[in-house]
C-alpha cells in the first residue's frame, strides 16, 4: 500500500515525532511518502470553479503535483498540530485544494494524527474531527483512525515510550 502523509507542522516537535513513530510501524509493509506542507508553494483556493473537480487547479503552483500524490495514494494520513482550535493553515490549504480533484479522491482511506497542548477531551480535537468527518462524508472517505494526543512540550511524544509504541503499532496494524 502507498501511504502519503501530509505533515502540517512547520516545527520539528510532536507532529514529526508522531509521523516518525507511525512510519516506523507502517514502513515494514508499505511505501511511505511524507509531504512537508510548509515547503510547498500552494496558493489559497479562490472558489473559481474552473477546476470542475477533474481538470485540476488553475494555479501554476504545487497544487496539482501534490493532489496527484494524494490521488495515487492508497492511504492519506493528515498530521496536524492544533493551532487556534483547528488544523494548521498549511494543512487547510491542502484540504481546500482537494476540492479541485474531489471526484478522483472519492473513496480514499484516510487517517488523522493530531497532537495538541490540551487534554484529548478538549473541544479543539472535536472541532478538527468534525471537519474531517464532514469531508469524509462528502468524498466518501473511510477514516481508519483519528488519533489525538496531549503533547504540550516540544518533545512530549518522542519522550513518551507508550505513545511511541502505540503509534508504531498503529502503523503496523495497516
Amino acid at each position: 500500500m502507498k501511504i502519503v502523509i501530509i505533515n502540517g507542522s512547520v516545527r520539528k516537535g510532536n507532529t514529526l515525532a508522531a509521523i516518525e513513530a507511525f512510519s516506523k510501524g507502517a514502513e515494514e509493509k508499505h511505501e511511505i511518502e511524507v509531504i512537508q506542507a510548509d515547503k510547498l508553494n500552494i496558493g489559497f483556493c479562490m472558489g473559481c470553479g474552473a477546476c470542475e473537480c477533474h481538470k485540476g487547479c488553475v494555479h501554476t503552483d504545487d497544487t496539482n503535483a501534490t493532489i496527484d500524490k494524494l490521488v495515487a495514494a492508497d492511504l492519506i494520513v493528515f498530521a496536524t498540530p492544533v493551532y487556534w482550535w483547528g488544523m494548521t493553515a498549511q494543512t487547510k490549504l491542502i484540504m481546500d485544494k482537494c476540492y479541485c480533484r474531489g471526484a478522483q479522491l472519492k473513496g480514499k482511506k484516510i487517517g488523522v494524527l493530531v497532537p495538541g497542548g490540551s487534554p484529548v477531551d478538549a473541544v479543539q480535537y472535536q472541532l478538527i474531527k468534525k471537519q474531517f468527518e464532514c469531508i469524509e462524508e462528502y468524498l466518501s472517505w473511510d477514516m481508519l483512525f483519528f488519533k489525538p494526543f496531549y503533547a504540550s512540550g516540544k518533545d512530549d511524544i518522542r519522550n513518551d515510550a507508550a505513545t511511541v509504541e502505540e503509534l508504531i503499532q498503529l502503523g503496523k496494524s495497516l
